[in-house]
């Protein structure tokens, strides 16, 4: 695990470390050519130099995010913000199911959506692959 994910995750509660340990070792496992790295304070995985799927401590849960989620067709995930995000919260690691997790990451190979260069085109989003 990258040194700088860990030392985020080491900084959480027990029990959000927890969850944090698990998302990162799921995604590692199902994402192994992805670039993962601190962005923006959070971790965050990238294929391409595109963001694929991160999470983050919020006040009461971590959200796993997918960002081009929206497209992934899943009834577990929940939309998240204006462009193609979805989201999963947790409070506890044995609510994250690996199952689905592997399945949404999968999915996340497939179904991208340009984010990488959405400042250059002015906040309009296009689909890869």
């Amino acid at each position: 695990m990258n040194k700088e994910i860990k030392a985020y995750n080491n900084a959480l509660s027990k029990t959000d470390k927890a969850i944090g340990e698990l998302l990162a070792k799921e995604i590692d496992e199902h994402l192994p050519d992805a670039e993962n790295k601190i962005w923006h304070r959070h971790p965050v995985w990238f294929l391409e130099g595109n963001p694929i799927v991160g999470y983050h401590k919020l006040k009461d849960s971590v959200r796993l995010l997918f960002w081009s989620g929206q497209s992934f067709d899943e009834p577990g995930l929940q939309v998240e913000g204006s462009f193609k995000a979805a989201e999963m919260r947790y409070t506890s690691a044995d609510q994250v199911n690996t199952k689905d997790l592997k399945r949404w990451l999968e999915k996340a190979r497939k179904i991208q959506w340009d984010y990488k260069n959405i400042v250059k085109r002015k906040g309009v989003l296009e689909r890869l692959k």
